[in-house]
């Protein structure tokens, strides 16, 4: 059984929240592989322009700063994304990581793309499981020594949630990895609810949305991203699926192996449970969150840590003011609000294929 260790978000007399997150990095022992000099990877989200719910960079500070204590010579890193938006490639990836305050003076560490300036510096590495063979993950992740995952805990259009196992495996995945995790996404236009703006259409990366009176998506063109449905404003384009909903969950699963591979007992993983938005942070917004602020997880477990944070989003009372609305009460709450996503896909399969356990151990802080 795996070791998850939690903190709250409850302040007692003479603590802040990042005197909290040093505890727990202490407490849970994810640093203690990192050896002298070792090149240690910091995997982030920097917040898609307009984005408000990503992991605030003064918490990143310090555990930058305790990695350098161990000997460490740490660097926060993401690939860059295949949607249109604000990080497709290095140079507006980095613009915005800055912009959002993940600059050398705030946090103490350097900010390396993980797949370069355009998404093709990525190496492929053999995993040789039911999707992929190999996956392509970006090359500053794969030469790094270590990798600790900072990530924010919130829905998913896709997935039913976004915890660590995303933020490793479609997060460091090149631009052509990320397609190849997509490809089995299809959506499709609502036309009673489609009013023309074209949203959809300026976002689309594969050119594939046409707007003639209401949009029309060319499925030959269609690379799968589920870009337009997350952009559209009027609920118009749902994402069905060319196969099964529970392929692109198994391939991230599969590209999380492949990122991790090689890094054994230096890998480490912490996960932000607040600010529990609806949808994925690559949106250029975040909506009301469907919980209260709950807390913070350490784990050196993926799977054990994913499993705890939907546990503790589903035991939370709902927020009725939230897109959960009237569903607020409802225990599966990532089911209320992706109602055709079975998010333990993601958990099982990663149990199956060794990334970790589903059963764990919750070993609360004070």
């Amino acid at each position: 059984m795996s070791e998850v260790y939690f903190t709250s978000m409850k302040i007692n007399k003479g603590q802040s929240l990042l005197t909290k997150v040093e505890q727990l990095v202490k407490k849970s022992g994810i640093l203690q592989g990192i050896a002298k000099n070792d090149l240690v990877a910091i995997k982030l989200h920097f917040g898609e322009r307009g984005n408000l719910a990503y992991v605030r960079p003064q918490y990143v500070r310090r555990v930058v700063d305790m990695v350098k204590k161990k000997g460490g010579r740490p660097f926060l890193t993401d690939a860059n994304t295949l949607y249109v938006g604000s990080r497709s490639n290095a140079v507006d990836h980095l613009e915005t990581a800055i912009e959002n305050g993940f600059d050398y003076a705030v946090v103490g560490a350097p900010l390396v793309i993980a797949d370069g300036l355009n998404g093709k510096d990525y190496v492929s590495v053999p995993v040789n499981l039911k999707h992929f063979q190999e996956v392509k993950i970006g090359s500053a992740a794969v030469h790094a020594d270590a990798l600790l995952a900072i990530s924010h805990f919130k829905g998913h259009e896709a997935t039913g949630f976004g915890g660590t196992l995303k933020n490793i495996g479609m997060g460091l995945g090149s631009r052509a990895g990320k397609q190849q995790q997509h490809a089995d996404v299809l959506p499709r236009v609502k036309e009673e609810r489609c009013i023309g703006c074209g949203k959809c259409s300026k976002w689309c990366p594969g050119s594939a949305i046409i707007v003639e009176g209401k949009a029309r998506i060319q499925e030959n063109l269609c690379i799968g991203c589920g870009e337009c449905a997350v952009t559209c404003n009027y609920k118009a384009i749902k994402v069905g699926s060319k196969t099964t909903p529970d392929v692109i969950q198994e391939k991230i699963v599969e590209y999380t192996v492949g990122a991790l591979k090689g890094k054994e007992g230096k890998t480490g993983f912490i996960t932000f449970v607040n600010n529990v938005s609806p949808l994925c942070d690559c949106c250029s917004w975040n909506d009301i969150p469907i919980v209260n602020d709950i807390g913070i997880l350490a784990s050196t477990d993926p799977v054990a840590i994913d499993q705890a944070a939907v546990d503790l989003v589903n035991q939370a009372q709902g927020n009725p003011h939230s897109v959960l609305g009237e569903r607020y009460q409802e225990a599966d709450k990532f089911r209320a609000i992706h109602p055709e996503v079975d998010w333990s896909v993601q958990l099982a399969y990663g149990e199956k294929v060794g990334l970790g356990s589903r059963q764990y151990k919750l070993i609360t802080l004070p």
